[in-house]
């Protein structure tokens, strides 16, 4: 069994653009020979979206993308399976209650609906988790291992 963590795509990108790492990115993503990341069905879309911004404004070249899509295709990450309307009235709720996109609020839905601690650097998902009783993840501190 691994740790299972919630990762905001913010995290994740920023293992791809050198201007954004820092000691919580590098340090999640080397959690990740131990952990399995559980992301919502919009997270490729968001990735794959920051990247060919990325390209078009000049930040990172089409074989950069390419090279970093083939970093995260090696990481143990579970994408969501259930389509996101199912969860439809539960996410309006929360992103009204929290101020958030509701592309934020599906990362705090499925932390929630695995009991699992939420990777991310961005502080208004990270206060709004904070109020649903989600775990922040942070470096160095022991997770419980989940099925």
């Amino acid at each position: 069994m691994t740790v299972r963590l919630v990762l905001d795509a913010s995290v994740a990108l920023s293992w791809c653009f050198e201007d954004e790492a820092d000691a919580y990115s590098r340090a999640a993503l080397e959690q990740a020979t131990s952990t399995t990341f559980l992301v919502p069905s919009i997270w490729s879309l968001e990735v794959i979206n920051v990247l060919l911004v990325g390209e078009r404004r000049g930040r990172i070249t089409s074989a950069a993308s390419s090279q970093f899509l083939e970093l995260l295709a090696a990481l143990s990450i579970e994408i969501e399976p259930e389509p996101i309307l199912r969860y439809e009235t539960p996410l309006l709720e929360m992103a009204r209650r929290h101020h958030l996109s509701a592309y934020d609020a599906s990362y705090l839905r499925l932390a929630l609906k695995h009991d699992s601690a939420l990777v991310t650097k961005d502080s208004a998902l990270t206060q709004a988790a904070q109020s649903e009783g989600i775990t922040i993840w942070m470096p160095d501190t022991p997770m419980p291992i989940r099925k």
